[in-house]
């Protein structure tokens, strides 16, 4: 049985997947597990060199990877290769980390004993992946757990299961052995019950989730069952912060690629930008003209810097947050009543207060509020009136100041000078409060996607008191 998901531009198919049900789960888990068996006893130049073969083999499906991302979810072409460029670097990393997985000795109290702490494979990883940076959040699912030496399973995204299985066809031409790397699809009725079955199933011993705040509390649940650690990164609704001495114009370029990159479809997306007083009238009218220069249109065509927004739900989501801040005081300063179709142009509401919406609520579309604050104190004191916290930003000519302040930021990244959307694969990359715990990148996702333990060994005699 197959599943079909509509091009949000044309209502048209872009493309149909196989329907997996909760009943086909077992069979996929012990199939991983297997893998499993023999990923896990290759040394690791042996993983690094398939690793190297993945990012290449991405990379040879540019064509296909923008086709299959404009048609699922309207993204431009830039988008697309963006995600395939930064995707490929972080198979690379992985790659470059299978050596790094190391352990170490440890002093030991008692005399003859060799202490060691060892880091090894887990098992079969979950990685669970949205649709916004599909091909970057797919392969981050899997590419460190596959260095580490597990096998992984992908749960796609019902809104890009092509983009999806891309990332799988990649990974099998480079040759993994059998098993060690799978896909599941399936209709958006049934994600519940197989995201359910997937992370019941016993060889599943550890999961990664990426995807919105409501849907990660359900999973921490359902692992929390199993006792199975879970690595959640979830919604976000980041600061930037502009203080007094900032450079205006750096902060404006800032803020417009961290609001609307992706039609703000990312979880790093600058949703609220906290302006002190000083300076607020002069930063609104310098981004109020940017913004006047980003046009929306169709991706296809490749000739904006916007193109669509996912689907109609998105954008009725923000002209609501919109028409609360208006309706409550705030001033709209670019944007506007539109046919109402994914092709949603760049919104910009000034004087946003704490008690509208657009303050709290995570909007993932192109919509970004300016929040006045007297001073820095103030900026500080907004920046954390809010559950999430992952990314954030300030800005200010005064770098000792601008650390200072992002000490005080409660979030799991901040960017002194740079936008609130960022990331590099070697990056620790997570957050705090409802935007999850965990960290993927790197070697802390070593920390993620191994089992520590210790391990000793007697050099003489033993001697006990009984």
């Amino acid at each position: 049985m197959q599943f079909e998901r509509l091009n949000p531009m044309t209502g048209e198919v872009a493309s149909s997947a196989e329907a997996m049900q909760a009943g086909d789960i077992p069979a996929i888990a012990a199939k991983a597990q297997e893998g499993f068996a023999t990923w896990s006893q290759m040394g690791p130049n042996a993983r690094r060199a398939v690793l190297m073969k993945a990012a290449a083999a991405l990379e040879a499906k540019k064509d296909d990877f923008v086709a299959a991302m404009m048609g699922e979810i309207g993204a431009t072409a830039g988008w697309a290769m963006f995600n395939l460029m930064l995707a490929a670097g972080m198979v690379r990393e992985a790659a470059a980390i299978t050596t790094q997985i190391q352990g170490e000795v440890i002093p030991s109290d008692h005399h003859g004993t060799v202490a060691m702490a060892l880091r090894e494979p887990v098992g079969v990883i979950l990685g669970i992946a949205p649709w916004n940076a599909p091909i970057i959040l797919g392969v981050r699912a899997i590419a460190v757990p596959l260095a580490c030496g597990n096998s992984v399973i992908l749960k796609a995204s019902e809104s890009c299961p092509r983009t999806h299985a891309l990332i799988i066809e990649a990974f099998a031409e480079a040759g993994f052995p059998e098993g060690v790397v799978n896909v599941v699809t399936n209709a958006p009725a049934d994600a519940g019950e197989v995201v359910g079955a997937l992370i019941d199933a016993p060889q599943v011993k550890r999961v990664n989730f990426t995807g919105s705040t409501a849907v990660g509390k359900i999973i921490a649940k359902r692992a929390a069952e199993h006792l199975k650690p879970v690595l959640l990164e979830l919604g976000g609704k980041a600061p930037m912060l502009v203080l007094e001495d900032a450079d205006l114009d750096e902060a404006v370029k800032a803020a417009a690629f961290g609001a609307y990159m992706n039609q703000g479809q990312i979880c790093m997306s600058t949703e609220r930008i906290i302006v002190v007083d000083a300076v607020a009238e002069e930063f609104a009218a310098k981004f109020k003209a940017k913004v006047e220069t980003m046009p929306v249109g169709d991706p296809g065509e490749g000739k904006t810097p916007l193109g669509a927004v996912v689907d109609r739900k998105t954008v009725d989501h923000c002209y609501a947050l919109i028409e609360d801040a208006v309706g409550k005081g705030a001033a709209l300063l670019t944007g506007g009543e539109t046919t109402r179709n994914v092709l949603m142009p760049a919104h910009l509401v000034d004087k946003v207060t704490q008690d509208m919406k657009l303050f709290r609520d995570e909007s993932f579309g192109p919509v970004v509020g300016i929040i006045r604050a007297r001073d820095e104190a103030h900026a500080i004191e907004l920046a954390n009136d809010t559950e999430y916290g992952l990314s954030s930003a300030v800005f200010t000519r005064d770098t000792a100041r601008g650390l200072r302040v992002a000490r005080q930021i409660h979030a799991g990244i901040c960017h002194i000078n740079a936008s609130t959307v960022s990331d590099e694969p070697q990056m620790p990359f997570g957050g705090m409060k409802a935007s999850g715990y965990g960290r993927f990148g790197g070697k802390a996702g070593i920390d993620s996607f191994t089992e520590l333990r210790w391990v000793t060994f007697e050099t003489e005699p033993g001697h006990y008191p009984i």
